[in-house]
Parts: structure tokens; sequence; C-alpha cells
């Protein structure tokens, strides 16, 4: 047995290694959404268009990020994943701080193109060690609990990145933002103990062929990737471009959006994305299609309030409209990896969700930023200065089509995670 394989049956070992992962999402998530923040200034200096705006947000981080995760995983599924982890960090930090150092706009697209690079082998390699570390019975709160990152990253982004656009610009904001990834990595090489696999370490992992075709014959997975892919295109695409949409429309100065978003997202959003993996680990007991049943109601929650808050002509409004579609923004994030992680056989786990990221993050990342800074730039001409506003309803019709997703995943849920099981019995 490895000396590793301990510490899934430590609880203080095994609560610190999910607190640093947790700590590594939100690291990621601070990286990934600081750049909300930056992008009417960066627009002020180079002289952007909303759709080049979409570009930098969107496809020139989501395709390096997609296609990366793939390979990585793989070595995921064979390696020591808490050193993937570790160089990942170093990889995307360091390109976070070098956007603070570019002269020209192509340098910046260079440094979130490696940015994405980096990020890309974080999120398979903790989610399967997350899996490992935790029985099925309370893995939807583990994932939950390494969800909630993605809040609390997008928390500080918005309030501590607020606040040093304001003071300092945006170039400083980028460079300190980019340090706590390199104070967080060398946990990873030195003192990261990741457990056994649940089919051990000597298992060999079966090919990239026939893990794909493993994949493709899961329906519930199949609608799970759309599913999740439609939520990060209005997460995304909304998570993008609000900020610049409330100092426009708003007048809201970047210290003032930051706030708000904090609030909402960090304080509300943590809160809505841990009970979701409270939900599901309590309902799942009763019919595991609340696996996807919690995200689609999820949606179906927000959808009344999204127009309040798009098309509401005072500030006060809006803010208030937007607490309810913003705190539930990220709910679907704790549910799918824990039912990612249950469609896959344990050696398919970090390649499952890495092909999740691949395809879900081309739809969402790679597309929502991009669709609405198009759609903005095409309805200036009528709209002016409050185009973002109409823009931004795509990513309400996203949020629907979601919601479909999630519900037809629901119907071969049952059948498709005891096929998982099978073969990994078999194996």
């Amino acid at each position: 047995m490895s000396p590793l394989a301990g510490i899934a049956g430590r609880p203080r070992q095994r609560a610190v290694l999910l607190f640093m992962l947790s700590a590594t999402y939100a690291v990621n998530y601070v990286d990934r959404q600081i750049l909300a923040i930056l992008l009417e200034p960066i627009k002020a200096e180079f002289g952007l268009s909303d759709a080049m705006l979409g570009l930098l947000a969107g496809p020139a981080f989501a395709l390096f990020y997609a296609t990366m995760g793939v390979p990585i995983a793989i070595l995921a599924d064979r390696r020591t994943r808490t050193h993937i982890i570790g160089l990942a960090l170093v990889c995307f930090s360091a390109a976070t701080a070098a956007c603070g150092l570019v002269t020209h706009f192509w340098q910046l697209l260079g440094a979130r193109m490696l940015t994405g690079v980096g990020e890309a082998g974080t999120g398979p390699a903790s989610q399967s060690i997350i899996s490992d570390l935790y029985p099925p019975h309370a893995r939807g709160r583990a994932q939950a609990l390494y969800a909630v990152g993605v809040n609390v990253g997008t928390m500080i982004a918005f309030l501590f990145g607020g606040w040093l656009a304001h003071r300092f610009g945006w170039r400083t904001t980028f460079f300190v933002l980019g340090m706590p990834g390199l104070l967080l990595a060398p946990y990873f090489f030195l003192r990261g103990r990741e457990p056994q696999r649940s089919v051990g370490n000597a298992t060999p992992a079966p090919s990239m062929a026939e893990c794909l075709r493993f994949l493709r014959d899961q329906k519930s997975y199949r609608w799970l990737v759309i599913g999740s892919g439609f939520s990060a295109f209005s997460g995304y695409g909304v998570a993008t471009f609000v900020p610049a949409f409330l100092m426009r429309s708003h007048g809201l100065d970047p210290q003032q959006v930051g706030m708000v978003f904090a609030i909402i997202l960090g304080i509300g959003g943590g809160i809505c994305t841990f009970g979701s993996g409270v939900l599901i680990d309590r309902l799942s007991r009763r019919d595991a299609r609340w696996y996807m049943w919690v995200p689609a109601w999820g949606g179906v929650v927000a959808l009344p309030f999204w127009p309040g808050f798009l098309l509401a002509p005072d500030i006060t409004t809006a803010v208030l409209a937007a607490i309810v579609p913003l705190s539930v923004s990220a709910v679907y994030i704790g549910p799918c990896i824990t039912t990612i992680q249950m469609l896959a056989p344990p050696r398919m786990r970090a390649r499952a969700a890495a092909v999740q990221l691949f395809l879900g993050n081309l739809i969402g990342l790679g597309l929502g930023p991009q669709v609405i800074g198009l759609l903005s730039d095409a309805l200036a001409p009528v709209f002016g200065k409050d185009s973002l506003r109409y823009a931004l309803l795509a990513g309400v019709a996203a949020s629907m089509c979601a919601m479909f997703a999630y519900w037809r995943a629901s119907r071969t849920l049952i059948a498709d995670v005891a096929r998982s099981e099978r073969y990994a019995r078999e194996a």
C-alpha cells in the first residue's frame, strides 16, 4: 500500500488538503475573474471594442484552458496529482502577474492564454483527489466546499481587485493578485499528500480511447456537459460584462462595483454554493436524480429576477434584483462535479472532468463573453451605452437551455451510475 494511502482516514490531514484545494480554486478564480473589473480601463487604454474585450475574456483564455485540460488530466490519472496542481499554480500565477507588465494588447492576449494553460491543471486533479478523500455519502458537501472557492475567489477579485484598480490602476492589480498562487504552490510539492485512488494506485489507467468510448455511452454525462456549458455561458458572460454594465449604465466606479459583487457573490453565492452540496447529500439518499434536479431548480429560482436586474432604471432596484440570480449562479458546480465523479470509474475521473471542462468551457467561457460582446457592439447604434443591458439577456436564454439539459441528464442518471460501478468492479 502507498505510504500516502492513509490520509483519507486522517480527518485533520484530509480537512487541510480539502482546504488547500479550495484555496487553489479561489486563487484560480481571482486570476480568472479579475479581468472583469478591469475591462473598462483596459478598453480605454488600448481603444478596444466590446467584441475585442469579449475575445480577451473568452476565447483567448478558454481555448487554452479547455484544450490543455485533457492532456494534463491524462497525467493526473497516472501521476502524482498534487505535484501537477503545484506546477499549474506557478504557471497561471506568474502569467497573471505578467499581465501587469504588458505594453501592447497582443501581449495581454498572450499572457491570458498562458493563464488558461496553467489553470487547466488544477480542476480535474483536485476533483479526482476529493473523490478519493471522501466516501460517496459525503462527496456532495466536500465538492461543494471545494466549489465555494469560486465565490471566495470572485469576492476577492471584485472587492480587493476593485480597490486596487481604483487606487493604483489595472497593471498593479494584475501584478499583486498574481502573487498568492506562488505562495500556495510550495505546499503541494512539500506537504500535499494525496490519498490512494479508490481502486489502488497499481491498477493501470485505461487508454484515452477507452475512456472516451465509455463517457460517450453515458447519456447523463453528455447532457451534463451540455447543461454545464450553458450554465458557464450564462455565468461567465454575465460575470465578465456586468461590471462594465454597472459602470456604463449606472455610473458606478470599479471600487463600488467590487463592493456590490463581493457581497452578493462572495457571501450570498458562498452560502448557496455550499448549500447545494448539503442538499444533494441529503436528497440523493431518497433519489439520485436530485444531483441534477438541484442545479435545474437553481436556474428556475433565478429566472424571474434577471429582467429586474438588467432592465431596472435605477441602481437600487438593479442591485436588489441581482441578489438572487447572482447568488445562485454557481450552485451547479458542486452537483455537476460530484455527478461527473460518480459517472466515471476511478481511473477515468480526472479525464472525465477534463473532457467536461474542455467541451463545457468551449460553450461557456469560449462563447459567453464573445457572444455578449458582439451583441453589445451590434446593439450600440440603437441603445448606445445601454447596449450591454440588452446583450446580457443572452445569458438568461443560456440558463434556460441549461435547465432543460439537467432535466434530461436526470432521466438516465441512475442507470449510468450503476454502469460506472460495474465497470470499476470488473476492471
